[in-house]
């Protein structure tokens, strides 16, 4: 009896250990997703702008697009290629994960989902082209065989576009060199601190831009160089924020999802805790009713 409540007392004092561990990594993930939180917001401006002044300058060109979609031809059309759909024949997907675990189902949901959607769209993997941002989606997809042509690990908890322009850079590369048609990022957006929502969103070409708000941008721009020249480096850089954009959102995620994680795994704990501790008060006190009852036994037994 003595060695069991000697390793209920070592089991109590391990768990309280690891409760430390777990609320303080829950702190630190929820301070590291403050910030990330509000670099988003920051960024957000930066794209909303960018979105503004291309959707007005490439009006003209997003109206021919549209008349010429209602007959299925955009050949003909003088258009930026960034701008202008064609037949796909593969497919590019940048997939976002984390490079740690302990990040309760934020790495699964998004392999899970990415894979789903692989299998499902396409016959082969000579169909599509992988890219991958953290170590867990980049392991998960060699291990399968998979061919990633860019692989990007070890980013930072808040990145900067710095560290993500290389593949950014990539991505938009081989969509205007014709090695895939299409290009999308998969990653979990991030709605709050409880939960977010798996997207495999479509980035390129460059869709998203309507030719009603540009009706309704009042502004006028003079324009030096010519409009072409200015959507030439404009575009890119558009394209690139949707991308760096996304990796932003990813990372909140995940420190949200990390922080909620640790959270869980605190609160488990101190209910662990309280087991172990009522077990420890049950044993402990059949220990003393068995010496008193051993010292009754004894003492009825000499008289």
């Amino acid at each position: 009896m003595a060695e069991s409540l000697i390793e209920i007392k070592r089991k109590i004092a391990s768990t309280k250990k690891t409760s430390h561990i777990t609320s303080a990594m829950q702190m630190v993930s929820g301070a590291k997703l403050n910030r990330s939180e509000a670099a988003a917001r920051g960024y957000q401006l930066y794209a909303s702008k960018i979105r503004e002044v291309v959707t007005h300058l490439a009006a003209s060109q997003l109206l021919d697009i549209a008349n010429a979609n209602s007959w299925m031809d955009n050949d003909g059309i003088d258009a930026h290629d960034l701008l202008k759909s064609r037949e796909v024949k593969k497919t590019g997907y940048i997939v976002i994960t984390a490079d740690k675990g302990l990040a309760g189902g934020y790495n699964s949901s998004v392999i899970k989902q990415t894979l789903s959607i692989l299998l499902g769209d396409h016959e082969d993997d000579s169909e599509y082209v992988l890219m991958t941002v953290g170590r867990k989606a980049t392991d998960f997809f060699k291990k399968r065989g998979a061919n990633i042509a860019y692989e990007l690990t070890g980013i930072s908890d808040q990145p900067s576009y710095k560290e993500v322009s290389t593949l950014v850079d990539m991505a938009i590369q081989m969509y205007s060199d014709g090695i895939y048609d299409e290009l999308y990022v998969c990653y979990n957006h991030h709605i709050n601190s409880l939960s977010s929502q798996y997207r495999a969103e479509k980035m390129l070409p460059v869709t998203d831009l309507e030719v009603e708000e540009a009706k309704t941008y009042k502004q006028e721009y003079i324009l030096e160089p010519s409009e072409d020249e200015i959507l030439d480096q404009l575009l890119p850089q558009y394209a690139a924020s949707l991308i760096f954009g996304a990796v932003l959102d990813a990372k909140t995620a995940e420190h949200a999802a990390r922080m909620t994680a640790m959270k869980s795994a605190t609160d488990n704990a101190s209910n662990i805790i309280d087991e172990l501790s009522l077990k420890y008060n049950h044993a402990r006190q059949a220990a003393i009713t068995q010496e008193i009852t051993e010292i009754v036994g004894g003492t009825a037994a000499l008289e």
